[in-house]
């Protein structure tokens, strides 16, 4: 049996070990893995590349891809859709094993759908995949963004100032609800909430009046002023989003304004999903690619791998980007027991 394995969208840590696992997995069922190239987009230009035993030597513990990616769409242009559906069966692909996100995951569903024999795992540091608990990438991310509000910290208090944490989350606020509550935050901002800054304001002046004179404020990228998001350009990419970016200027500007307290911002960006996996990421990465190679062995295609409590089950691709996991509104009134 011959599987493909492609990772599609932003890069995170675990791809690799999923890689790894899928190989290694694959090797002891007596399967041939190979490698596609640079997302979907190595599908429709027919780029692949060996995946062996030599392939994947060393590369649990490295960041990023070792096949490459990409945000491309192929359903955006019949063309291309064409190329990728006569490549996929020039390679001689028995299955594949499509890694990444809502996107990525939503191109392997309609494929799936036309009769293509595909697994999904699911990869993202938002974590708002439906279906699954976790998803590889978040933890670590997690762990970068709460050690930067641990080191903000002292800056704050030492200059008295209020600190503007500017964390990745599109849609959902998940990184910033978890970092934020470890980091202790004084104030957490998510795209689920529209932000008022009359509240923004009252938790600093509440501060200030206890002798708190500075503030650590977490707020996802994707967060609304007035029902809107705060964009970097107005360009679209191949899913059709637009490039966030100026949450964390605007929201200092508008704090200076309502309180007088002087006013930085941190913006963490791609260093949160840069570098070497956690080590629950890289065992769930592993799990995933384990189960992925397991559900072609016995058939079932159109799933994606998923965990549940401690379980990795399955559930459709389908149903997993049906719609978003957004933050729970009992899990922002935990974190609100501690703004102020």
């Amino acid at each position: 049996m011959k599987i493909g394995v492609l990772t599609g969208g932003g890069d995170c840590p675990g791809l690799n070990p999923v890689i790894r696992a899928v190989v290694r997995t694959s090797l002891r069922e007596g399967y041939h893995a190979i490698g596609i190239r640079n997302g979907w987009k190595g599908l429709v230009d027919n780029e692949t590349q060996p995946l062996d035993l030599t392939a994947v030597s060393g590369i649990l513990h490295r960041g990023g891809t070792i096949l490459g990616t990409s945000r491309t769409n192929p359903y955006k242009e019949p063309v291309k859709l064409e190329a990728l559906k006569a490549n996929f069966k020039k390679l001689g692909l028995d299955a594949l094993i499509a890694i990444g996100g809502e996107d990525t995951l939503g191109v392997a569903s309609k494929l799936s759908k036309e009769g293509f024999k595909i697994v999904g795992v699911p990869k993202t540091i938002d974590n708002d995949l439906s279906g699954t608990d976790f998803t590889f990438g978040f933890d670590t991310a997690v762990n970068i963004a709460m050690e930067a509000i641990d080191r903000l910290h002292t800056t704050a208090e030492s200059h008295r100032r209020i600190m503007v944490v500017e964390v990745m989350g599109r849609h959902a606020g998940w990184i910033a609800l978890h970092s934020g509550i470890a980091g202790g935050a004084d104030l957490i901002l998510i795209p689920e909430i529209p932000i008022k800054m009359s509240d923004v304001v009252a938790v600093i002046k509440k501060r200030a009046e206890r002798g708190k004179n500075f503030s650590i404020i977490v707020v996802a990228e994707g967060a609304k002023f007035d029902g809107s998001e705060v964009l970097l350009e107005q360009k679209l990419d191949d899913f059709g989003h637009v490039r966030l970016g100026g949450i964390g200027d605007l929201l200092a500007a508008k704090i200076e304004q309502g309180t007088g307290f002087e006013t930085r911002v941190a913006v963490l960006g791609h260093i949160q999903r840069g570098g070497t996996a956690s080590a629950f990421d890289r065992m769930l990465a592993t799990r995933f690619g384990v189960k992925a190679v397991e559900l072609i062995k016995i058939g079932q295609f159109g799933q994606m791998v998923a965990l549940r409590g401690n379980e990795i089950v399955s559930v459709a691709i389908e149903k997993a980007v049906g719609a978003l996991k957004l933050v729970d509104p009992q899990a922002y009134e935990l974190a609100k027991t501690f703004f102020g």
